[in-house]
């Protein structure tokens, strides 16, 4: 082998995980969610990471999680210390004038809404503090206040333009990220700009404008909708498209999401590294059209269960000689325990169910794809990249959580 051809080999990623393995995560993690009174998602967490971590596999090296459930969950310890005040302000704030109460939810909102940006940076900064390969660590240098600052104000005129400057606003959030992740004594580089993410989100912005104004336009004209109290339902065509229109809106999101990733992450490098990824659009497109034919035949089971279950009580009643009407139905759940009980079950395990879908198809697959669709060119100059340290200064990723942001 010439030197020439050592410098340009090409390292693939693998991902060797499978879905059975994540569902026996899942099912463990759920079920132990109710007796734990739903502390055990930090369990849940970090063993969904050390699967998908040690399985995806970079030029026959695995990645490596090293964070514990403890750190996560005195990160949201410190999370729920840390709303405390704003808890308060939402309650003094209710007491108030309806221009004070406003004023005061526009001005708790604002700072919602950067602390989520802040959140998103710290999640990524621990999740890349834990992670290892080749038994080197990762790191992400910048400042969390920033990136938030950055997002909050660049979500000013990207309000104001009704999303059209996205792309400058997503390429310099990207270009943050990056530009600030290190390699144990390496770091990384990213070339992608806004004309990276410009072509593919146009091309879904204006193609859904058009898909749901031909809607609305068809509705309207040919006032194709009707009546059904104080609701406007759409007739027959009208229904059709705005079927279509969520078509549109599936078909654009996959087309924009693996355009830009394929795109920006292909100009990634660290080093004389560089990164290439290809992601088929069809791939994902698929993924969301199963996700929906799976949340559908969910709704539909958990209709047939709550039938049956309805049908049940019916037959009991009428063994027991009651008069099997709808109030005496009503009346069994009279009790405010038994309510808050079965609200609360529920809940659980709907939100479980739903939850596991969400895993099992969207999340697994964008993975799975992510790692497949990549590969390292010249990966073996990052041999000689020297270990860092352990950021210990970090502790959890408390704000992600509890604001639901940032946190795979």
């Amino acid at each position: 082998m010439t030197e020439t051809t050592a410098e340009v080999r090409t390292g693939r990623v693998e991902f060797t995980g499978g879905r059975q393995e994540m569902l026996g995560i899942l099912l463990r993690g759920y079920a132990l969610m109710i007796p734990t009174i739903g502390l055990y998602r930090f369990w849940q967490a970090t063993w969904k990471r050390r699967f998908y971590w040690q399985n995806t596999v970079i030029d026959g090296e695995p990645i490596e999680y090293t964070g514990t459930a403890s750190q996560l969950l005195f990160g949201f310890f410190f999370a729920v210390a840390f709303f405390l005040p704003i808890y308060i302000a939402f309650f003094v704030l209710s007491m108030q004038d309806v221009d004070y109460l406003l004023i005061g939810y526009a001005v708790v909102a604002c700072v919602v809404w950067y602390l989520m940006g802040y959140a998103i940076y710290r999640a990524r900064d621990f999740r890349l503090s834990r992670t290892l390969w080749r038994g080197i660590r990762f790191d992400l240098r910048g400042n969390a206040f920033v990136y938030g600052l950055r997002r909050f104000f660049w979500s000013i005129p990207n309000i104001l333009t009704l999303g059209l400057v996205y792309p400058w606003m997503g390429s310099s959030l990207w270009r943050y990220r990056w530009s600030h992740t290190w390699y144990g004594d390496r770091k990384f580089e990213i070339a992608g700009n806004w004309k990276t993410i410009a072509g593919p989100y146009y091309s879904a912005y204006f193609l859904n404008m058009l898909a749901i104004g031909a809607t609305v336009g068809w509705i309207t004209t040919t006032k194709d909708f009707l009546l059904v109290g104080t609701a406007i339902v759409p007739g027959p065509i009208g229904l059709a498209l705005c079927a279509a229109c969520v078509l549109v809106l599936s078909f654009s999101l996959a087309f924009y999401r693996t355009r830009v990733a394929s795109g920006m992450l292909s100009t990634v490098s660290i080093g004389d590294a560089k990164l290439s990824v290809k992601l088929g659009t069809g791939a994902l497109f698929g993924l969301f059209v199963v996700y929906v034919l799976a949340v559908t035949a969910l709704l539909i089971v958990l209709a047939l269960t709550a039938l049956i279950a309805l049908g049940g009580v019916f037959a009991a009643a009428a063994a027991g000689g009651q008069e099997p009407d709808v109030d005496a139905i009503l009346s069994l759940f009279s009790s405010g325990t038994t309510n808050v009980v079965l609200l609360i079950l529920a809940y659980l395990v709907i939100l479980g169910a739903f939850g596991m879908l969400a895993e099992l198809i969207l999340s697994f697959g964008w993975w799975k794809m992510l790692a497949r669709g990549s590969t390292v060119s010249n990966p073996d100059s990052l041999r000689t990249v020297q270990a860092t340290a352990e950021d210990q200064a970090l502790v959890g990723q408390g704000l992600a959580d509890a604001l639901n942001v940032g946190a795979y």
